[in-house]
């Protein structure tokens, strides 16, 4: 059997993707049908969890219309959904942006040099258990409300993937490669730029994609707090409000914004790098 990085780099034509396309449609259909079935039945789930108390799907459809065009509902919410999006994906790339600017060199360096490794690990482990909702209150108190506590809190959370990734990617680079290209006349700053971060690449992806993940997953603590607009704003107010069926909608749309981002990162390296065999 091929292994599966193979496969999905020979199904990459319009048949392929058709084929992926139907492959995954039974997965959320079936789990609309349980959701629908489980809200009328009322049934009950492990760890409490009563169905009872949630929207449909109809009417978690009807809101999200509602929340992007606008027309049914009138309230507040109605036809807002790109001024939230906006908002919110601002937040979330300039945290992001600013967590790989600081984490990719630092930890190629890590990665390639036991001196800086040394020095820099016992503070990065300490650092990194500790959760977002931790900082949080040091954060309001330092920085205060507003956007800017947000992108600190992206950036705190998406900083460590990228940098625990980059750190293993680089120190699983060949080391003939690097011999190669030192007996070809390559200095050492040629060494890290043209050889290890290339072979590093896929490793750094996969830690940046991670990394992504977790600032859309951080989003909601970050705008529950002295913001009004915005896709975690906006679960907030509809928590205040006993809004279920608009909280169910904030969630799809961060769901939503979080897959098209990431396809989008992993296309722009993919169309970066060309038929290079770097990226899955």
């Amino acid at each position: 059997m091929a292994p599966v990085a193979t496969v999905l780099r020979r199904r990459t034509g319009a048949g392929g993707i058709l084929q992926r396309v139907l492959l995954a449609l039974p997965v959320p259909v079936l789990l609309l049908l349980a959701w629908h079935y489980g809200v009328q039945q009322e049934w009950v789930l492990p760890f409490g969890i009563q169905m009872g108390y949630l929207p449909t799907p109809a009417r978690v459809a009807e809101v999200m219309w509602d929340f992007v065009f606008g027309g049914v509902l009138d309230d507040a919410f109605s036809g807002t959904m790109l001024e939230h999006l906006t908002a919110s994906t601002g937040r979330v790339l300039a945290g992001f942006g600013l967590a790989a600017l600081l984490a990719i060199p630092l930890g190629v360096l890590m990665g390639r040099f036991w001196v800086v490794d040394a020095a820099l690990d016992p503070t990065v482990n300490l650092v990194r258990p500790i959760p977002a909702t931790a900082w949080v209150p040091l954060v309001l108190l330092v920085i205060g409300f507003g956007s800017q506590a947000t992108i600190f809190l992206i950036m705190l959370s998406a900083f460590f993937p990228i940098l625990i990734n980059t750190i293993s990617a680089v120190r699983q680079v060949p080391p003939r490669l690097v011999e190669a290209a030192r007996m070809l006349g390559t200095s050492g700053p040629g060494v890290l730029v043209k050889v290890v971060v290339p072979a590093a690449t896929p490793g750094i992806v996969s830690g940046l994609r991670i990394g992504l993940g977790l600032g859309w997953v951080i989003l909601v603590l970050g705008e529950a707090n002295g913001i009004d607009v915005g896709l975690g704003a906006v679960i907030s107010l509809a928590r205040e409000l006993v809004r279920t069926d608009l909280i169910v909608v904030g969630m799809i749309c961060i769901g939503l914004a979080g897959f098209v981002s990431d396809r989008l990162l992993v296309g722009l390296f993919k169309l970066a790098l060309g038929r290079r065999p770097l990226i899955p």
